[in-house]
This record gives structure tokens, C-alpha cells and sequence, in this order.
């Protein structure tokens, strides 16, 4: 499992949640709402402190990560975060690796 980011998503995260270098930003599941991935379950975001670490990406200081115990959620798929290009916020995308 990977994670990409792009330069315009990353931008966005860095003004939207107030990241700079040497911050973190981690991608969690949570129950409810929309994704092509798994019934049910959708993704969320928390400035947080990683512990254990599954995947991670770096962008201008940042850490983009998902923690270990939500990996499952992931089923062999890569993350990618994109600006969408109307709505001007982050698209969530799942590629299968």
C-alpha cells in the first residue's frame, strides 16, 4: 500500500489544517459514510502523532500516514490524493497495486 499526494492536495492540507514542516497528518477509518473500498467505512483526518506506522509519504514536511491497525481497510489498494478540480478539495482515489 502506497500513498500519493499531489502538490495542490497538499497545499490545500497545509492552509485547511494549519501543517507545516515537520507535521503530521493521519488518514483513519471511520465508520459511516462513502468509499468504493469497503461498505460502510470512509476515511477521515487528524493532526496526529503516529505509533505504528503501515504507509507513509512525505510533501514539503509533512508526513501523510495511515497507521498499522487500518491497513485492513486498504484491501491491497494504493491511496491517492488529488485537488479536485471543480470543488477545489482533496479526492480520495483507490488503485489497486
Amino acid at each position: 500500500m502506497k500513498i500519493t499526494i499531489n502538490d495542490d492536495a497538499a497545499g490545500w492540507y497545509e492552509n485547511e489544517m494549519d501543517l507545516s514542516s515537520g507535521g503530521f497528518l493521519r488518514c483513519f477509518v471511520r465508520y459511516g459514510g462513502f468509499s468504493t473500498v469497503q461498505q460502510g467505512f470512509s476515511l477521515g483526518v487528524s493532526k496526529d502523532e503516529p505509533d505504528h506506522i503501515g504507509a507513509k509519504t512525505e510533501k514539503n514536511g509533512v508526513t501523510y500516514y495511515i497507521e498499522e491497525k487500518d491497513s485492513w481497510y486498504f484491501d491491497g489498494h494504493d491511496l491517492i490524493v488529488d485537488l479536485h478540480p471543480i470543488a477545489k478539495e482533496p479526492e480520495l482515489k483507490f488503485l489497486k497495486d
